[in-house]
């Protein structure tokens, strides 16, 4: 037989090639197996199609792809029963990466990914010669379907090959792997099983893994999200998604469909019915799983936006070029477009379920945090995002939105009113309402730690400019409704002597209208960041970017009358200040500046009462 076996060269530059292949193409080993099983089962379909036409090369009723792993020996076999290769493919396909040179190669490589033609998932080449990240040796002998000759090709993947003359008994593919000292562990079939299981579970053909001499199914073979629509229960769905979410719940959307004409693809998505159980997120991305021809690529090619990130599921096409790695799909424009497809159809559902409002209600409270990223971040869908966006009110029970808050607007109003904070119970009592209670006019009530930042970005809606009653001075004199009551006082001196002693702790002390029942209250300047931006960037030590808040006080107020009045003899100025400042500050929601010496001053004061 050694006669027989040709000898070939793969040219000066094969060593350096390799090197890319098995140490810069992919980031885990254990990819081996996925490109491996790939390729075997590109090879099943394959012959599967051309059978349509040929019927003598059918596949055999029980095909399935058998995996062999065998310690003592040191050798992992992968066998299919594929179109298999004849001699010439053997020296073509195996030793293309060779014989294209390094430049060559790295022009096709930019070539593939640059453009968006179909590309079979197991064209043998790059994704073949990842099995020297795990063997000292490969042995391929395969059978072509239709031919009785068979070949094996062997390699050790040091610049030369050699074929010679081989037997098998039916037409496909085997791959013997001669396992390197530290690769172990994939001869182990329970490790061989989990890497199936993540990456190839719903190949459609059989994967079977041999173990104490029996063979142990791998995969289930069932892509769901290729099958129709109609011939899906609910109790599938339920199963899968608990399987791709790692969930227990049941989902609260389901989004299955087929896109077909200029780009086609599968797509099973799931929105979950509760909120996950990690109190902090290890990271604002989407793990969308992406698959091409059933085969599991990668959970990171970002197919959602981050603000979408809360959504499970596959998205599954062959209009991907995947000859060479996984890892660089990000960059092909075919992802691209597949991203904004279903990004498109996702934002599409949610309006169409936001439309039952008690049934969106449980989404909302679920996600409503997530979803609002989008408006701050996303500039292409930011409109689309903020029609889906709910809140909670000072004038009405339960969710509303954006477009039903316009639809209530008094006559004469021009703005959307805003207020931010960190509980929406504590919000609905804060005096920063009164004003506009008394005057009727609904203000939006904040809650989510996004909730500083987004208005900003959106800063409309409706043609409604959207303004925090906190910033700057809102002028509610054009709008009917019922005025402050009493008389104001005069505080003219007041206000200078309050300035002088706080000057320190505030940047402004004015006279307002918009107090009914409270002394004080805080408020911020017009060009800065509103009252929970500053109390935020307080809480993250970054007290210099906040500024200093405005004290507003209410001339009509019976404290204030009286501070008035006695303020040009007044000797203890300076502790009554620092108390309605602190008193600002509880009622929004802020620990006194001296809670020690707030609690002592309001025990006085309660005695003196007394």
């Amino acid at each position: 037989m050694s006669e027989t076996v040709e000898r070939h060269e793969f040219g000066a530059e094969v060593g350096r090639l390799l090197d890319l292949v098995v140490h810069a193409l992919y980031s885990e080993r254990e990819i081996f197996l996925r490109e491996l099983v790939a390729n075997a089962a590109d090879a099943v379909d394959r012959r599967r199609f051309e059978a349509l036409t040929d019927p003598a090369i059918s596949l055999p009723a029980e095909a399935q792809l058998r995996i062999i792993p065998d310690a003592e020996a040191r050798t992992l076999t992968i066998a299919d029963p594929g179109i298999g290769m004849a001699k010439a493919d053997l020296s073509q396909h195996l030793g293309t990466i060779a014989r294209s040179g390094t430049l060559a190669f790295a022009k096709s490589l930019a070539e593939s990914q640059a453009t968006d033609k179909p590309s079979l998932i197991g064209q043998f080449g790059v994704g073949f010669y990842s099995a020297f990240m795990v063997a000292d040796r490969v042995e391929v002998t395969s059978c072509r379907a239709g031919s009785e000759e068979a070949w094996t090709w062997a390699s050790e993947g040091r610049g030369d090959y050699t074929l010679a003359p081989a037997e098998r008994d039916q037409p496909g593919t085997t791959i013997v792997l001669h396992m390197k000292e530290d690769a172990g562990e994939f001869l182990e079939p329970f490790r061989l099983q989990a890497i199936i299981r993540k990456w190839a579970d719903h190949i459609t053909i059989p994967i079977m893994v041999a173990r104490d001499g029996k063979d142990e199914p791998a995969n289930e073979g069932t892509a769901l999200w290729r099958k129709p629509k109609a011939e899906v229960t609910e109790e599938q769905h339920a199963e899968f998604y608990r399987h791709v979410a790692h969930a227990f719940d049941t989902p609260w959307a389901t989004l299955h469909w087929r896109a077909e004409g200029m780009l086609e693809f599968s797509a099973l998505l799931y929105v979950p019915g509760m909120k996950p159980f990690q109190a902090v997120e290890d990271a604002r991305e989407s793990k969308l799983r992406l698959h091409v021809r059933r085969m599991f690529i990668t959970d990171s090619a970002a197919l959602l936006p981050p603000w979408l990130r809360f959504i499970h599921g596959v998205v599954d096409t062959e209009d991907l070029p995947l000859n060479v790695s996984r890892e660089m799909l990000q960059a092909t424009p075919v992802l691209a477009r597949i991203r904004k497809a279903v990004t498109g159809r996702v934002l599409s559902e949610l309006k169409t379920r936001a439309k039952d409002t008690e049934d969106y209600a449980k989404f909302w409270e679920n996600f409503g945090g997530i979803l609002k990223e989008g408006v701050w971040e996303d500039a292409e869908h930011r409109q689309d995002v903020a029609g889906l966006l709910r809140f909670r009110s000072s004038a009405v029970a339960g969710w509303t939105s954006l477009a039903e808050y316009v639809a209530r607007m008094k006559e004469g109003q021009e703005a959307i009113y805003l207020l931010a904070g960190d509980d929406a119970a504590t919000l609905a009592g804060s005096p920063q309402l009164e004003g506009f209670r008394a005057k009727g006019v609904e203000v939006l009530l904040l809650a989510d730690g996004i909730d500083a930042f987004w208005p900003e970005r959106l800063g409309s809606f409706d043609g409604k400019k959207l303004v925090s009653i906190t910033q700057g001075v809102v002028d509610l004199s054009k709008l009917a409704g019922d005025a402050p009551e009493g008389d104001a006082a005069d505080v003219t001196l007041l206000l200078a002597r309050l300035k002088e002693v706080l000057q320190e702790e505030v940047s402004e002390v004015r006279a307002t209208d918009r107090l009914v029942d409270s002394a004080v209250v805080l408020a911020a300047g017009q060009y800065g960041p509103d009252l929970q931006m500053q109390r935020m960037l307080r809480r993250a030590g970054r007290a210099e970017g906040a500024g200093q808040p405005v004290l507003e006080i209410n001339p009509r107020h019976p404290l204030i009358r009286k501070l008035a009045e006695a303020v040009a003899t007044e000797t203890n100025l300076a502790e009554k200040a620092g108390l309605l400042l602190d008193l600002a500050r509880v009622q929004d929601g802020d620990a006194p500046r001296d809670p020690a010496g707030f609690a002592r001053r309001v025990a006085q004061a309660l005695a003196l009462e007394g």
